[in-house]
């Protein structure tokens, strides 16, 4: 009974038809009957269906309900499945109370027991018919369409097509019914189109989603993209009697794809050097003829100038009215492009009238799609472009503002002339897409430039100027910078007189590249340079080299953590050697540079490896020198890594290849460093590239002498006198007073403060140097002396007569110089 209450609580449900009707019982019309055939329950539901109240149904035969042929074998089986527990479902014909025949869909349970009787539920719901559809309906649904349809016969004739197909092509349907696509619409792929729907036709196979693009009668001037499936009509018989297929204009997704592929494509063709012309010829290239006809990139001269910033910003105040820019690119279906008025490089102004610069710095894209070469404007601001628009035929327009970075930089200006189809709107999107990438790239290629010019800049400004190395030396250098994909790196070299007639040679190599890297080399060289100046010998040189790159390491670093912007210096490596032309000896030290080469004057190569030393700026590791001796004429030869070194170069065969090429007898040394760095590097390296070179002269005894002196005041007025004679045999007697007033002054301060040995020395080289030598290693010290001193002028004195002073120190002491000029 619980069972017979809850199917007829459920019976109360509304029966209308839903979409979920078929996976929903809940509705359905219920009985239980007994296992010899008699109702014992019935539902509201069922009541509903067969309009028999259960009053009149409950306690009778079940059959009476059922308006077919008795079947007993049927019904048999049925109870002997459900018995079996398996159920059954089929379609019945059921006795409603009027009288009709209801067609019912009949379930079945397996059969259960009610106490102990054995009973089937029966669950029951009408059979729903086939919705039917007006014949109108299906012809205005296949007629108006938005989806373009055709069918066609076995010769690919037009037998029927739909109003959408009809608008499509452009062609009335009484012309298409009978004629075949080819006949109708050339401007198609007519071709390939009945390819396939032969294709079709022979295999049954449908093919869909074909896309292609053409021109239709509908609209003749615009290329538009369409998307057809075919498939095959097939006969009751199975057998193909034609061919069906349906079009649908997809012009605005191609159009979008197509700019996305352009813009793409664009990408990896344009901007592919950091030069700024190169990049606007670029973007002309590009658009030719994938996009216009004739292309013209026009850069404000700021941008084109290494010195310029650029050009001007919204803040920057009112622009003039006609802008100064030069052509930077210009391309052409025609040879030559002789639609253009002015060329490569030539001053322009043009904007397209009426528009003024304003146009440059706020302005949008300007679409002109009919150009008329007639317009007023046109003829009275821009005749020679008027006159080019009426003899080639230019007859559309698209100018776009190249701006990057909220600078302006100039305009791209894109014409059609053997194009027959104007710009239109979606034009505009993608000549402002591809001029935004390339004004991106022209930006970026400003910006280099600049910066890249800067550095060179700073470090020829850093670099000496001229070199020479008096007697001692015959100098000669070749600088290479590095290939300009990689910017200027820090490579320095100098020449350096030294007291006594001693030369510094001195090659540097700074890690990095740009202006940090050349401001560094710029530092470490001015260091070098007063270090020697302080006659410091090679090792202790290096030394104080790089405590000072140590320290300019952590200052950068520091830096670098507040601002976020600066990249730390990384390290240098150095040589710095000393050459003696008296005693013909060179002192060298060198800090993880490459080891000079030396060619000896029989053509012998070596290359004297001092200790390497650790790079400058690593810090807590000695140097050490090395000595070594260097006849006349020898070739000593100084270089940095850039010239041997490399990813896919063997360094020990391109310094055997060094020595080979210096070894030969070139008597211009300016001509045998520049052929050596030539053949050494026939092709552009990641790296700058600098050689030194230096002959080596002697100094004869004819030009230096030497004497003892006693350690005794009486001794002054005989190396004055010895002095005096010998400047006036060297033929300088305009200086004897002053050599005799200054080697006076220097004997009397080492004989009163210094211990001996003493020792004079004149040289007479590009100056006359006088030398006096002492075992102390006391340094002396200029003093002003107040007028009521009877002393301390002597030193002071010297400084006035000399064109330089000086001290250096030695193993056995220090020797107090000073120089003076030959007349």
């Amino acid at each position: 009974m619980a069972a017979m209450d809850s199917a007829r609580e459920a019976s109360d449900a509304p029966t209308t038809a839903g979409p979920r009707d078929l996976l929903d019982a809940s509705t359905d019309a219920a009985a239980i009957v007994s296992g010899d055939g008699v109702v014992t329950g019935w539902t509201r539901g069922a009541e509903a269906l067969l309009g028999h109240p259960a009053s009149e149904v409950v306690g009778g035969s079940a059959a009476a309900m059922v308006a077919m042929p008795a079947d007993p074998a049927r019904v048999a089986a049925v109870a002997a499945r459900c018995r079996a527990g398996m159920g059954w479902n089929g379609l019945i014909s059921a006795r409603h109370l009027d009288g009709r025949t209801v067609e019912v869909d009949l379930r079945v349970s397996a059969s259960f027991r009610i106490g102990e009787q054995e009973c089937f539920l029966l669950s029951a719901r009408p059979q729903r018919r086939p919705a039917t559809v007006d014949p109108s309906v299906i012809d205005g649904f296949l007629t108006r369409s938005p989806v373009g349809m055709a069918v066609l016969d076995l010769e690919l004739r037009y037998v029927w097509l739909n109003d959408t197909l009809e608008r499509f092509g452009g062609v009335p349907r009484e012309q298409r019914l009978g004629h075949r696509l080819s006949e109708l619409l050339p401007g198609l792929q007519t071709v390939t189109i009945e390819g396939l729907m032969r294709k079709v036709l022979r295999t049954g196979v449908p093919i869909t989603d074909y896309e292609y693009v053409g021109w239709s009668w509908a609209d003749p001037h615009r290329q538009r993209a369409y998307s057809t499936s075919f498939f095959p009509l097939v006969g009751a018989d199975d057998t193909v009697t034609g061919v069906c297929y349906m079009v649908l204009d997809i012009t605005e997704r191609w159009t979008a794809r197509r700019l996305l592929a352009l813009v793409n494509e664009a990408g990896t063709s344009v901007g592919t050097t950091l030069d700024v012309m190169r990049t606007a010829q670029e973007l002309a290239d590009f658009a030719v003829p994938r996009f216009a006809d004739f292309v013209v990139v026009d850069l404000l001269e700021p941008v084109l100038s290494t010195e310029g910033h650029g050009t001007w910003l919204p803040d920057a105040g009112p622009a003039p009215a006609r802008p100064v820019m030069r052509r930077a690119g210009m391309s052409s279906v025609r040879e030559g492009c002789p639609e253009a008025v002015a060329r490569i490089g030539d001053r322009v102004d043009f904007l397209p009238p009426p528009h003024d610069a304003s146009l440059l710095i706020d302005g949008d894209p300007i679409l002109i799609p009919v150009l008329d070469p007639a317009d007023e404007l046109w003829a009275s601001r821009e005749p020679e472009r008027a006159r080019s628009m009426r003899e080639w035929g230019l007859h559309s327009l698209v100018s776009v503002p190249m701006r990057a970075r909220n600078t302006a930089l100039g305009l791209a200006t894109f014409v059609r002339s053997l194009n027959p189809v104007s710009f239109q709107p979606d034009d505009v999107l993608l000549a402002r897409e591809l001029v935004a990438r390339a004004a991106l790239c022209v930006d970026n290629a400003r910006r280099y430039t600049r910066e890249h010019t800067a550095a060179v800049t700073l470090q020829r400004s850093l670099l000496p100027q001229a070199l020479t190395g008096g007697t001692a030396l015959e100098v000669a250098s070749s600088y290479l910078p590095a290939d300009a994909t990689d910017g200027v790196g820090g490579d320095w070299f100098d020449v350096i007189p030294l007291s006594g007639a001693r030369v510094g040679l001195v090659v540097g190599d700074v890690v990095g590249h740009g202006i940090a890297a050349a401001a560094t080399m710029g530092r470490l060289r001015t260091a070098v340079q007063t270090l020697a100046d302080m006659e410091m010998p090679p090792d202790e040189l290096l030394a104080h080299l790089d405590d000072l790159q140590l320290r300019l390491s952590v200052e950068t670093a520091d830096d670098s953590a507040r601002q976020s912007t600066a990249t730390a210096v990384l390290g240098a490596t150095c040589l710095y050697a000393v050459y003696d032309p008296i005693t013909r000896r060179c002192t060298m030290a060198r800090a993880g540079h490459p080891p000079p080469v030396v060619v000896a004057p029989d053509g012998q190569v070596s290359f004297p490896e001092p200790p390497a030393g650790p790079p400058l700026g690593l810090g807590g590791m000695a140097f050490e020198s090395t000595e070594i001796e260097l006849p006349e004429n020898s070739l000593l030869g100084l270089y940095t890594n850039g010239l041997i070194g490399g990813a896919d170069r063997d360094m020990e065969a391109c310094m055997v290849r060094l020595g080979e090429v210096l070894a030969r007898p070139v008597a211009d040394l300016a001509a045998l460093c520049t052929s050596a760095v030539e053949e050494l590097v026939p092709v552009p390296q990641p790296d700058d590239i600098a050689l030194l070179l230096a002959r080596t002269h002697a100094l004869g005894a004819d030009h230096v002498v030497s004497w003892e002196v006693p350690a005794d005041p009486v001794a002054v007025a005989e190396a004055r006198a010895r002095a005096t004679r010998q400047v006036e045999e060297w033929g300088l007697g305009e200086l004897a007073m002053t050599s005799e007033l200054i080697v006076s002054e220097l004997v009397t301060n080492a004989i009163r403060y210094a211990d001996g040995p003493i020792r004079l020395r004149l040289i007479r080289d590009a100056r006359l140097t006088c030398e006096v030598a002492d075992a102390s290693s006391t340094a002396p010290r200029l003093r002003h002396a107040r007028s009521t001193d009877e002393g301390g002028r002597g030193l002071f004195l010297v400084a006035q007569l000399s064109h330089r002073w000086g001290a250096r120190y030695t193993g056995e002491g220090k020797i107090i110089w000073a120089e003076q000029e030959i007349p």
